[in-house]
């Protein structure tokens, strides 16, 4: 039987979750864990976590508030990143999804979806 119990085991899990939290509110930079993987199948796949609220490829569903991002020129996502990031620009959930990704990243990602249909 393992020596951790399930209270410590959650208290564990809730030390792990407010650490890169309190790191971040301490103006700390984000732990790099891996490099960006910027090939064409890396991008893809960066770019494949938007998909939840930007729809699959950048199209969201029909009569959606969420912007679309297929075909959008890559500077105005960017610009758009940017904002999110320095906290100029309102939003929801952007402000902090926005600070996952580096700038190369951001570049890349931007490229890709202006690649896109729209």
């Amino acid at each position: 039987m393992s020596s951790l119990t399930k209270p410590s085991l959650a208290a564990a899990f809730a030390l792990a979750c407010t650490l890169p939290v309190l790191a971040q509110q301490a103006g700390l930079p984000a732990p790099r864990f891996a490099p960006p993987n910027l090939t064409p199948k890396g991008v893809a796949a960066l770019a494949a976590d938007c998909a939840i609220c930007h729809g699959p490829g950048g199209h969201p569903a029909p009569g959606s508030s969420v912007a679309s991002l297929a075909g959008r020129p890559a500077r105005e996502i960017v610009e758009a990143m940017a904002a999110f990031k320095g906290g100029q620009k309102p939003a929801s959930v952007m402000h902090q999804i926005s600070k996952g990704y580096s700038d190369a990243e951001i570049d890349a990602m931007a490229r890709w979806f202006a690649a896109r249909p729209r």
